[in-house]
């Protein structure tokens, strides 16, 4: 069964207060087994547009990555960033 994995591009308007989110959303990303395999860092965007940050979410299957995303707990720590962030996000599976 191949991976699946969030694709998230985001600018940060209160970076103190997308802390709160950050540690809100470990318990679900662990709950579903994922991990992260990019968060932050440095990036070059030689074409198309971009965002000041950059993440790549790992899961064990695309069903986890959407269970995850859908589940009660995670869309409780999406109130905690929505107001202070711009977030782009693409929900894949993986290559075999």
């Amino acid at each position: 069964m191949p991976k699946g994995y969030w694709i998230v591009r985001v600018d940060i308007a209160d970076a103190e207060q997308y802390k709160e989110y950050v540690a809100a959303n470990a318990a679900p990303i662990q709950q579903y087994g994922a991990r992260f395999l990019v968060r932050a860092g440095q990036f070059e965007n030689p074409e198309g547009s971009s965002r000041s940050r950059n993440a790549v979410v790992e899961f064990p299957s695309y069903q986890a990555a959407l269970d995850c995303y859908h589940s009660p707990q995670y869309q409780a720590t999406i109130r905690l960033r929505e107001h202070v962030s711009t977030l782009d996000m693409v929900i894949i599976e993986g290559a075999e």
